[in-house]
């Protein structure tokens, strides 16, 4: 049974440990007061670091996004620095060993799963940093055309010519060609046309000169240019080429559809005609002859008999 000298022999054991425990706080105490401290200083220096870099930054870089990335990476590195100086404050080695490498695994992993992501994010990196194009650009990529509205750290959000806002991951706008239209702010604008075969073709090209003189909007001192480029089936075609101001798709399309107004308001004037496509058949007097047969022998649909009258006698 459990007895008076056995509780007193449990007692004190309880007692030492308790008093060894007591003993080791009172060591550490001021080790643990200064962690206190340290942990506090690297909170606001983190936070007045996060501010002076991020403002910084503005003056350098124009996304607002990248910045808030590498003021958030530095505040975080800065919060690490801080903690593993506590942790050695605190002799707690091994914690901090255990902690690099539990953070490296950790990392591999993550890498490994979720390497579409991490590819977007440094796709967005870089695109921030070399600023192929901005915010309001007209693009084509490979699959959409449209004007950007936003570029974030893994999308691009393009509102497309008909609408619809598509967000793009950043690693295939990366990756692929992107044509950027408002970049050099002028575009050359190609109006394919069709005459007929019988046409003077230098009459064409002075009605064409003629008819885009004083066309609103046009550069001058780009070269108007009238173009014959091929024989087709029933016409020859040509292209008319010339340059405008390019800030959206808007000034392309209007003035296509003016220089084609134009166009056709000169051929009428001058009778100069369009032609439609033209298809020629061309059948053998064989099957000629078996058409006309079996055209001789198909049956008269018949007429409905008329009820005959029938003259009642007076």
């Amino acid at each position: 049974m459990f007895g008076v000298t056995d509780f007193q022999r449990a007692f004190e054991l309880i007692s030492d440990k308790l008093a060894r425990w007591a003993q080791a706080v009172l060591l550490l105490l001021p080790n643990l007061l200064i962690a206190i401290l340290i942990l506090t200083v690297t909170y606001f220096v983190a936070k007045v670091i996060h501010r002076v870099v991020e403002r910084l930054l503005t003056r350098v870089s124009p996304s607002i996004t990248l910045n808030q990335l590498i003021a958030t990476i530095v505040h975080v590195a800065v919060l690490l620095i801080g903690l593993f100086f506590t942790l050695e404050v605190l002799q707690l080695d091994k914690t901090v060993t255990s902690l690099l490498a539990g953070v490296g695994i950790i990392g591999l992993a993550l890498g490994f799963a979720f390497q579409d992501i991490a590819a977007n994010f440094i796709s967005g990196i870089l695109i921030a940093v070399q600023r192929p194009f901005t915010v309001g650009d007209v693009i084509q990529t490979e699959t959409y055309f449209g004007t950007i509205e936003r570029i974030n750290l893994r999308t691009l959000d393009l509102r497309q010519v008909t609408g619809e806002l598509v967000r793009v991951p950043n690693r295939k706008v990366f990756e692929s060609s992107v044509i950027n239209f408002t970049e050099t702010t002028q575009r050359r604008v190609d109006v394919p046309c069709g005459v007929s075969y019988d046409t003077n073709l230098e009459q064409v090209r002075a009605v064409v000169l003629e008819c885009m003189r004083d066309f609103p909007g046009m550069l001058t001192q780009r070269p108007l240019e009238v173009m014959f480029t091929e024989f087709g089936e029933s016409s020859i075609n040509f292209t008319l080429r010339f340059w405008i101001p390019y800030r959206r798709q808007t000034d392309y399309v209007s003035a296509k559809s003016e220089a084609m107004i134009r166009i056709k308001r000169a051929f009428d004037k001058a009778d100069i005609s369009i032609p439609f496509p033209i298809r020629t058949l061309d059948i053998s007097p064989e099957l000629l002859d078996k058409l006309s047969r079996g055209l001789a022998r198909t049956p008269e649909p018949e007429q409905p008999q008329q009820p005959q009258q029938q003259e009642l006698p007076e």
